[in-house]
């Protein structure tokens, strides 16, 4: 067996649903189930889904305040009253205030941006800011993606005589802001038919307002915030990300072209992957390490020396950026495993001095991807006598709701239910983590923390081809609420299967079932090569896509999990080198068997911990195999032995070693001619000093000196012979006995038989024989699945 890394469930569709979807839109199978299970069910909503050609985008005016917002907006422009965009320092905050910069400047307006510094002023809004605003001349401010936690800061604003527009999506508390206006997809008299808009969806709704017109210039800027906020790419998210992209494949910003010519990135090549892991985390590096604000000059200059200068400056930030996260990640698991492990804590919480708060964040979520628990990173200020911190939880936990309810001791959070930012004082740190677990342990089951790969479907290999998996491109593109198809092909073949990479840490298989084949490629899985017997059926979880190599393409899967249901057989009977067993056989969960108490020693330094010699048949009887693997080291008296010890069991894997010091099956087997000629000899030339002459004898024959001591012996065990130091000659008796009734010959026999049906069977006999032996268990494994399903 081979256990998958995660638990695999497959989204169930109705049968002749699919069918129907498929027939009336004249798609693949394949693609109307996807599209089912991502809600659009019905022929409209599928076809909305597909085709964007005709949609249209809701009227910013069903937003709650937007004729407020937009007639004050208007009389700050017509009187060229200074206005201010207050933004946020990452991605999606970046484009939401240059969505915002480059409507209002397009529009005359006098308008200027700020964005905190996340290290000395914090996530959101703050009164020293707005003060400074005001002794500046600021009459409005207008926030983006932030602000809709911002009480005090907005009571603040009013004292201070300036208005405040607050445009935001992130969660609303129980108490909103005294603003002039609030634009939110989620305020509670909001009738907005679309809620899960990203800050830039709210910027660009507002720009829509303001100009009167859908402003399709701003889609390229919109669409990266939305991918990188990871919102549900859904309704008005998946027209903006769509059509964006469309844009921003032949972009004429020159900021953005900058960049993307530092980072590799070719704009007819570009998709929301392009945006998700490429120019997003340079956006959100400049923040996390300095000031905000070079991302949003360079996506606003015209200047295309300036661009690429913060390209360039942005690109090296990225790269320090990748260091920082990669340090902290290795200090912050070594305390999660030493100071907090995870059987004793549901949520992971933990916090250091110096730890860079700007990257906490990215940090949290290797430490999910590690632990699969909900965690917060947090960064300790002893001066100030804070920390502050980023989460990131999993399926089951909700962040915002779990923190809310330790509001008491979180002067300032916000989020999400998968992500939460906060600040909170040092000694509330143990107070939080001990609630939070208290929390996590009512709501959460054992289960809960093992991750979780939901499937679109099982494929079988004859249903997937180019024009398939061309058609799933109809879906892009991906992303929360519409991931990227994952699916399952069961139990297939494996005609090849080979490590890749200057490491090896990669591998390359494929995979065959009634004459159709497809390759598959796991980046990151070399290490599950030694644990998938070639013989094994296979499944694989991935993402189906096309290989073009030479103008040639052919469909291809990239692996991301695989398993082995039934036991595995390892046949390991040519590996010499004792030494190169450990980097084959696993430490955990396996037992070695030993038949032959004289070869024990030889293993004892690269066998496992937990070694078992067998001394009879009773004894291998007794012994408990199921689920774990088994490492046969030595060769068993007979097959019986073996037989007992598998009979009715079911092991995980087999692994056949069968050493033997000297093998019998390649010494001469005697067969009843040579016996008789043999027996000729000795009689026509009476008494043999075999001792003397036993070499000439086998010169002459062609046999081994081993042959004719062996066949000696079983005359002289069957009394047709007498041996009288070293001279053989033949007895009066005229008994007559078959060969087989002499021991010498038994044994012969018998050891000649074992070595050729375990020592030089082929892998399938081998494994046919296991099967006979063990089918007792599959039957009743098979028995209780039965049951349970």
């Amino acid at each position: 067996m081979l256990h998958s890394r995660t638990r695999w469930i497959v989204r169930q569709t109705q049968e002749d649903k699919v069918q129907q979807l498929a027939k009336e839109l004249n798609i693949a199978p394949l693609v109307a189930s996807l599209l089912i299970n991502r809600g659009m069910d019905t022929v409209e909503s599928a076809r909305y889904f597909l085709l964007d050609k005709d949609q249209e985008f809701h009227d910013p005016f069903l937003m709650t305040d937007m004729n407020i917002a937009v007639s004050r907006i208007k009389e700050a422009i017509e009187k060229q009253e200074p206005i201010l965009i207050f933004g946020d320092y990452d991605a999606d905050g970046v484009t939401s205030t240059s969505v915002m910069m480059m409507a209002l400047r397009d529009l005359g307006a006098n308008v200027q941006f700020y964005i905190p510094n996340r290290f000395t002023e914090g996530y959101g809004p703050n009164i020293p800011a707005f003060t400074h605003a005001a002794e500046t001349g600021i009459g409005l401010i207008i926030t983006v993606d932030t602000g809709i936690s911002a009480v005090n800061e907005a009571r603040a604003a009013k004292e201070l005589g300036m208005d405040l527009i607050i445009t935001d999506h992130h969660e609303p508390g129980p108490v909103l802001p005294e603003a002039l206006a609030i634009i939110h997809p989620k305020h509670p008299e909001s009738k907005y038919p679309f809620r899960e808009l990203a800050g830039v969806g709210v910027a660009f709704k507002l720009a829509h307002a303001l100009y009167g017109e859908m402003p399709a210039h701003l889609l390229e800027i919109a669409s990266i915030g939305t991918i990188a906020d990871l919102v549900s790419l859904k309704g008005e998210n998946r027209l903006i990300a769509k059509r964006g992209i469309r844009k921003l494949k032949s972009t004429k910003n020159i900021g953005l072209t900058a960049l993307f010519k530092v980072a590799g990135v070719e704009l007819p090549a570009i998709t929301e992957e392009t945006i998700g892991f490429s120019i997003a985390p340079r956006l959100n590096a400049v923040g996390r390490l300095e000031s905000a604000d070079p991302a949003v000059d360079l996506l606003l200059t015209d200047d295309p020396y300036e661009a690429q200068t913060i390209a360039e400056e942005i690109e090296q930030l990225n790269k320090e950026r990748q260091a920082i996260v990669n340090d902290i990640a290795e200090q912050a698991i070594n305390e999660v495993e030493t100071k907090f492990p995870i059987s004793e804590n549901s949520v992971i919480v933990v916090g250091k001095e110096g730890w860079n708060a700007g990257v906490i964040g990215i940090v949290a979520s290797k430490l999910v991807e590690k632990f699969y628990r909900p965690a917060i990173v947090l960064s300790f200020d002893s001066e100030k006598g804070q920390a502050k911190g980023s989460a990131r939880s999993i399926e089951g936990f909700d962040l915002f709701k779990n923190l809310s309810e330790c509001r008491d001791i979180l002067p300032h959070f916000g989020g999400h239910p998968m992500a939460a930012g906060m600040t909170l004082e040092l000694n509330s740190v143990n107070e939080l983590r001990s609630r939070l677990n208290i929390l996590a342990n009512d709501q959460l089951t054992e289960e809960d923390f093992i991750p979780v790969t939901t499937l679109d479907g099982v494929i079988d290999l004859k249903d997937i081809s180019l024009s398939s998996i061309e058609e799933m491109q109809l879906l892009s593109p991906y992303g929360m609420g519409n991931p990227k198809p994952k699916i399952m092909i069961k139990d297939a073949n494996i005609a090849g299967m080979r490590k890749i990479g200057s490491e090896q840490n990669h591998i390359k298989v494929t995979i065959e079932n009634e004459g159709s084949s497809l390759d598959g490629i796991g980046f990151g899985l070399g290490h599950l090569y030694e644990h998938i017997s070639p013989y094994s059926k296979l499944s694989v979880i991935g993402e189906l896509s096309i290989n073009e190599w030479n103008n040639n393409k052919k469909p291809q899967i990239f692996l991301q999990d695989m398993a082995v249901h039934s036991w595995q057989l390892f046949d390991i009977r040519s590996v010499k080198r004792l030494e190169r067993l450990q980097s084959v056989i696993p430490e955990q969960n396996t037992i070695w068997i030993f038949f032959n108490d004289e070869n024990i020693p030889k293993f004892r330094t690269y066998a496992g911990r937990k070694m078992v010699k067998i001394n009879s048949i009773e004894e291998a009887a007794s012994i408990e195999l199921d689920h774990a693997n088994i490492v046969l080291a030595d060769l068993p008296p007979s097959k019986e032995m073996l037989s007992n010890l598998f009979s009715g069991k079911n092991p995980a894997r087999i692994y056949a070693h069968f050493y033997k010091e000297d093998s019998d099956y390649f010494s001469t087997m005697p067969t009843r001619d040579h016996f008789k000629w043999y027996f000729a000899l000795l009689a026509k030339k009476g008494p043999i000093d075999v001792k003397r002459y036993g070499n000439d004898i086998a010169k002459h024959k062609g046999w081994s000196r081993e042959t004719v001591d062996f066949m000696s012996q079983v005359f002289f065990e069957l009394d047709f012979v007498k041996i009288n130091n070293g001279v053989i000659s033949l007895t009066d008796t005229s008994n007559k006995r078959d060969l087989a009734d002499s021991r010498t010959y038994q044994q012969k026999q018998a050891q000649y038989t074992l070595e050729s049906d375990l020592l030089y069977s082929s892998f399938q006999q081998l494994k046919d024989w296991f099967d006979e032996i063990m089918q007792e268990a599959v039957k009743f494994e098979e028995a209780k699945e039965e049951k349970w399903t």
